[in-house]
């Protein structure tokens, strides 16, 4: 696997997290319910941690590749969010 796939699935798994991470913050304040929160909230870290196992597996630079790709992902996504009005 090319580095370049590993950072496009680390952008499309963190914008995954993260925007589970925030439908699932959000709907916390609005008083929804506790069991679809943690479904959620287990769901979201099971599908990080296996991407991240999976790319460990191709080796240290895919593993990377991925990470930084979550990293982005997160910065955009911070940068959404704050101009969505609360």
């Amino acid at each position: 696997m090319t580095i370049g796939v590993s950072l496009g699935l680390g952008l499309l798994l963190g914008w995954v997290f993260f925007g589970a991470l925030w439908w699932t913050t959000r709907r916390m304040l609005g008083g929804g319910a506790v069991s679809l929160l943690l479904v959620c909230h287990v769901g979201r870290f099971a599908l990080l941690a296996g991407g991240l196992v999976w790319a460990a597996r191709l080796g240290v630079w895919p593993l990377l590749a991925m990470a930084c790709g979550i990293t982005l992902a997160r910065l955009a996504m911070m940068r959404g969010i704050r101009s969505i009005p609360a």
